[in-house]
């Protein structure tokens, strides 16, 4: 069953079994190709060959496509926008009036456009098949200031929390009658009442945390144990070596091309 405050889905996958440093690395090695590589179908190629594979063994397939489908609008506004009105260009393949898409304009919005797919795209994959208690463990393990962990850890949850959150709101709105649902206007106009209830009640509950987070000792400065060790196999450090020579790889080749 899914986990209301994260994103995480337990799954028994190759995937899931790497150590959370790990998939890091291999989610921020591939942000990097995607941004530096001097080659111009990195980015899609990362996307069809490494990024939907990896969703596949890990399971999660399902979830990920659902979740990346829900891009495409955002992505291709940004591409709309920057075909449109990128500077420069000399290949007019459409105009009217003061708009115009040029063949260069179009190659570097789709450059853009797939580049920030997949940076979020592999980002979703990590947090679905990355616990935030387990990478906050493996974290802190590796003497990672325990402050700096929780930073972490609360960005990556404030999403489902707030949409846990909500979601409990507009339901209990609901039972006392209010309607929710119809046209855009009742549902502009639903949302007020649901604002005031979502702010005020997510400040109660990082007062909460704070006080919760505290009792275990959060800012003692005694060595902590924990009761699930987190595994690191010699296979994730030679993945992790194989990622650091693939992000110098990439800076090199665009040193060397550029």
């Amino acid at each position: 069953m899914r986990e209301r405050l994260s994103f995480y889905i337990p799954r028994q996958s190759p995937v899931h079994r790497l150590n959370p440093l790990t998939k890091i690395l291999i989610t921020f090695t591939i942000i990097i190709m995607a941004f530096f590589s001097p080659w111009y179908w990195t980015a899609p190629l990362l996307i069809v060959f490494v990024i939907f594979p990896m969703s596949v063994i890990a399971k999660v397939g399902r979830e990920f496509l659902f979740a990346a489908a829900r891009l495409l609008p955002v992505v291709g506004f940004i591409f709309v926008m920057q075909a449109l009105f990128l500077p420069g260009g000399r290949t007019i393949l459409w105009q009217f009036g003061f708009l115009k898409v040029t063949l260069e304009n179009l190659m570097a919005a789709f450059l853009v456009a797939m580049r920030i797919f997949t940076m979020v795209s592999s980002f979703i994959l990590f947090l679905l098949t990355t616990h935030p208690s387990e990478l906050m463990s493996d974290l802190t393990r590796r003497k990672l200031p325990s402050t700096f962990s929780y930073v972490i850890i609360s960005t990556l949850q404030i999403i489902p929390q707030m949409q846990a959150k909500a979601n409990t709101i507009i339901s209990a709105q609901r039972s006392r009658g209010m309607d929710t649902q119809g046209s855009f206007t009742k549902r502009i106009g639903a949302l007020f009442p649901l604002v005031g209830p979502l702010v005020f009640g997510s400040l109660v509950e990082v007062e909460e945390r704070a006080i919760a987070i505290e009792a275990r000792g959060f800012s003692s400065t005694l060595p902590k144990t924990s009761l699930h060790e987190i595994p690191d196999t010699r296979l994730d450090r030679s993945i992790r070596w194989l990622m650091l020579i693939l992000i110098l790889g990439t800076f090199a080749s665009k040193l060397w091309l550029s």
